[in-house]
């Protein structure tokens, strides 16, 4: 296996089993790796510390293992098992009221640049870096082998997420699919809520499993309150809010596909009577043109404004605007839910650019939650800048 050589005295976060080796620790490279190899990283020292996927840019090892036996034939089936006993240890796999979660969540689960959602027997899969889209095979034959005749599918989902740089065939396309099973689309449950989840046209996998128990949070508010969910993609908060009795519910996304999606999840969980309204045009367009006090619930849940360093500055300001005419619009004695899903806005970052959003207003304003994303996207202790979704509960005077 090639070598790659630390620093001296650039060792220390591997010792401490960060999951990244930056190209900037790098002392030498004993061979010519081809983007997405394996090899192994070595102390100054000489000594064995990890080996990992090899990439071009300012991660260059994304670590796999810090065994020193090189990765097994069966390294790909022992890891993703040992994921599926995380969510096991949730209570989501096997579970009758939620048949959608995430399988493998990067990092989170030792896998760095691999993502697998799982879909009612339908898993699909988004590699991240090189060497996971040249894994698939392998990840889809391990996938297999796990779940048997209860797995439908395997999506793989890359195109948009593995580099380009590197010449790879991005098609997206089935690694599996069982005989019996040719749709693009299935209806999953989530805590006895059903979704409409189409992986081949949709954002991301299809559904964005991330917010489940926020989802269900905003259940537990919505009674007897007017609630505007702003950037709703498929209405994910909307059907938990007109299902525990929203007086009227409006999802608002500038997607025409996603909004049709909303009005499809709204039709298969709205009690008779339930009043809504989807609405396609930009968010924050929406947000300024209603009337003050008009809802008593909002949820603002944009896009990541921020996805490197670079626009961070650009971003907070947007998060501030956006924060401010959500808290000044919200009726006296309403809720704002917010979040920022950038992983390079922090929760503290957030949090004030939040504050100085209430300030701006003069509005008395409380925090009841700190919120995060769900335990099927778990956080490595040692790696820290895996919690990337930040969200408050704000009560607003």
């Amino acid at each position: 296996m090639i070598r790659v050589v630390l620093k001296k005295g650039r060792d220390e976060s591997l010792r401490r089993f960060h999951p990244w080796v930056f190209s900037g620790a790098i002392a030498q490279i004993q061979g010519n790796p081809a983007e997405g190899d394996v090899v192994s990283v070595y102390s100054n020292e000489g000594e064995y510390l990890a080996c990992g996927h090899y990439q071009i840019g300012s991660i260059a090892v994304r670590v796999l293992s810090f065994d020193e036996d090189p990765l097994s034939p069966d390294f790909w089936y022992n890891s993703i098992s040992r994921a599926l006993e995380v969510r096991k240890a949730a209570g989501l796999y096997p579970c009758e009221c939620t048949t959608c979660w995430r399988l493998v969540h990067g990092e989170g689960d030792s896998l760095p640049g691999l993502i697998i959602d799982w879909y009612d027997g339908v898993c699909v899969m988004q590699a991240h870096s090189v060497g996971m889209f040249r894994s698939k095979k392998n990840i889809c034959q391990a996938l297999v082998r796990i779940f048997g005749d209860s797995l439908k599918a395997v999506y793989d989902k890359s195109s948009g997420t593995a580099p380009f740089k590197a010449g790879l065939e991005l098609v997206d396309g089935y690694l599996y699919r069982r005989e019996d099973f040719n749709s693009p689309s299935i209806v999953v449950k989530e805590n006895s809520n059903l979704f409409n989840v189409n992986w081949e046209e949709g954002q991301k996998t299809g559904f964005f499993l991330d917010q489940r128990d926020n989802r269900a949070l905003v259940g537990k508010y919505a009674k007897g309150r007017k609630v505007l969910n702003l950037f709703c993609y498929t209405g994910g908060f909307s059907v938990y809010a007109v299902n525990q009795g929203a007086l009227s519910v409006d999802s608002v996304d500038s997607s025409a596909r996603a909004v049709d999606m909303v009005q499809k999840n709204m039709l298969l969980n709205a009690p008779e009577g339930a009043e809504f309204e989807n609405i396609c045009t930009d968010a924050i367009d929406y947000l300024g043109s209603v009337p003050e006090g008009k809802y008593d619930l909002i949820i603002v849940d944009p896009p990541a404004f921020a996805k490197h360093r670079g626009a961070l500055k650009n971003a907070l300001r947007a998060y501030q605007r956006l924060n401010a005419a959500a808290i000044s619009k919200v009726a006296p004695g309403g809720l704002v839910f917010t979040f920022s899903c950038s992983q390079v806005v922090d929760k503290i970052t957030f949090a004030n650019t939040v504050f100085s959003a209430a300030a701006q207003t003069g509005r008395n304003v409380r925090i009841l939650a700190r919120l995060t994303q769900g335990c099927d996207h778990p956080v490595n202790i040692y790696h820290p800048e895996g919690e990337y979704l930040k969200g408050l509960l704000l009560f607003v005077e």
